[in-house]
């Protein structure tokens, strides 16, 4: 499809239904790089095993909840039965706690699945156990990770190990920083204090006004700049951060030229242009997953806003 679709009405729907449908297709036949490896618990690198199967999990879970298309949320829920096939069940938490009784992450990822009702006895009660403990509320350094802790604490039903809203105004959206000043690493960490605190999109209005008013006023000039950079993965957050504030509506010009950076098969590279002919599928997953994965993540909270919108 012409991203010159996406000018208006129903062709900038048309536009955001294609970019979600083409990625989820993507991601599909990325499957083989999603699944984990026997040694994941304990030789491999989380970042490259269970971060990404994570990340599948979550922003599925937002296609199934807001998408308008049965096609598009019956695609989005096939991957999410993947990813938790993928843990056994939710074992593999129980093992990853049992190990790493400190860490965040395995509390972080489990409650992704645990926000969906999916869950074990084994990893509640490890969970519980580990969350209870003094260390668990010292205080950490990244407030945005901190943010995502308290996010994954909600949804399995603990009781939180700090006041939200006290970290939120300490992190790098909260301090409402110069918009000149803005660098790539402090531009993430914007767009996630942004998810944490709306879930994801699916609750925009636990964003205080002081800060949508901030993001109302400067995101069109940041989705411009890391657009002009071909900067694709922060591009497509930040059109995704766009859709979660309350009342927000899509850009169409942003939008066409995001979707004039997909591949023919609806993968988006995260930066620049896509891998050349003949990279190998690893290359080629760990030049696009991400990317693929914001992409029908910020065109479904697009689409599900485009929707209110006509509601009267």
């Amino acid at each position: 499809m012409s991203p010159a679709a996406g000018a208006g009405g129903d062709g900038l729907r048309d536009l955001l239904d294609d970019v979600a449908a083409g990625a989820l297709h993507r991601l599909d036949a990325m499957r083989p790089c999603f699944r984990l490896p026997a040694d994941v618990t304990t030789d491999a690198d989380p970042n490259l095993t269970l971060k990404p199967l994570g990340e599948l999990a979550e922003l599925m879970r937002v296609v199934v909840a807001l998408h308008p298309l049965p096609a598009v949320r019956d695609a989005a829920a096939d991957l999410f039965a993947f990813t938790w096939k993928e843990t056994r069940g939710g074992e593999l938490f129980a093992e990853l706690v049992h190990g790493e009784p400190a860490a965040t992450y395995p509390v972080e990822l489990y409650g992704i699945f645990a926000g969906a009702g999916l869950r074990h006895p084994g990893a509640e009660e490890l969970i519980a156990a580990t969350t209870a403990l003094r260390r668990w509320r010292v205080e950490r350094e990244d407030r945005t990770r901190t943010l995502g802790v308290l996010n994954a604490e909600r949804r399995i039903g603990l009781p939180p190990h700090a006041d939200f809203a006290d970290v939120l105004a300490r992190t790098g959206l909260g301090i409402r920083p110069e918009p000149w000043a803005l660098d790539r690493k402090g531009a993430y960490g914007i767009t996630h204090d942004v998810f944490h605190t709306t879930d994801w999109g699916r609750a925009p209005e636990r964003l205080p006004a002081d800060l949508a008013a901030y993001l109302r006023l400067w995101l069109p000039a940041w989705t411009q700049v890391w657009s002009e950079e071909r900067l694709w993965d922060l591009t497509g957050e930040f059109l995704a951060v766009a859709a979660c504030l309350p009342g927000g509506r899509p850009d169409a010009g942003h939008w066409a030229r995001l979707a004039a950076a997909r591949t023919p098969d609806g993968a988006l590279p995260e930066s620049g242009d896509p891998p050349p002919p003949g990279a190998t599928p690893h290359e080629v997953f760990l030049a696009c997953y991400h990317s693929t994965l914001v992409a029908a993540f910020a065109a479904t909270l697009a689409r599900a806003s485009t929707e209110s919108e006509a509601t009267p």
